[in-house]
């Protein structure tokens, strides 16, 4: 299965070069102009990595990483041209798992794409089953036991109890359980 990267940049010239360098490779190359967009498929698709410029409409880089760190685990490359040492401190401070800067070698980001992943995927593979004191949910099989008997839930039902257990302790609005259970925009 083709690992799934994310590309997000304002500059479309920049992002069809990564895209084209990523397939070339293997890799699924989804692509984003702007933060809200990038968000968006970051939730439906869940992508195996998101390579991020800092500087974005509507949402920043920045507070796009806030918000995907959040949400989820995936690796993030921040690729920009702020090249100060306070930006890479930032950057790397927020959360991100690389950084690199603008103007940048093509063999390098996808050589730093390949170890990110390599060093995400190998440490934690996605668990095939959950686990809460008397429930335990089967991802693969999409079955549920409760106290060591069956559950039946619906498909929805499922994916709902599996957004909910995927991120314990986090609060969702009801659009975001909507967006991520109906697949909505």
């Amino acid at each position: 299965m083709k690992r799934k990267i994310l590309v997000v940049d304002d500059d479309k010239k920049t992002v069809d070069l990564i895209r084209l360098s990523l397939e070339k490779e293997q890799f699924e190359a989804l692509v984003a102009y702007e933060g809200i967009e990038a968000l968006a498929l970051t939730r439906c698709e869940s992508p195996d990595l998101i390579i991020l410029d800092w500087m974005l409409p509507n949402v920043g880089g920045l507070d796009l990483c806030r918000i995907v760190r959040s949400e989820s685990n995936v690796p993030v490359i921040m690729l920009t041209a702020r090249a100060t040492e306070d930006d890479k401190l930032l950057g790397l401070n927020l959360g991100v798992d690389d950084y690199l800067t603008k103007p940048f070698s093509l063999r390098e980001l996808v050589a730093r794409v390949r170890v990110v992943l390599r060093r995400t995927y190998q440490s934690e593979e996605r668990p095939s089953t959950l686990h809460f004191r008397n429930l335990v949910i089967d991802l693969q099989a999409h079955e549920v036991w409760l106290c060591g008997k069956p559950v039946h839930l619906t498909p929805k039902e499922f994916k709902l109890l599996e957004t909910l257990a995927r991120y314990p302790g986090r609060t969702f609005s009801r659009m975001e359980l909507v967006e991520r259970v109906f697949g909505l925009d």
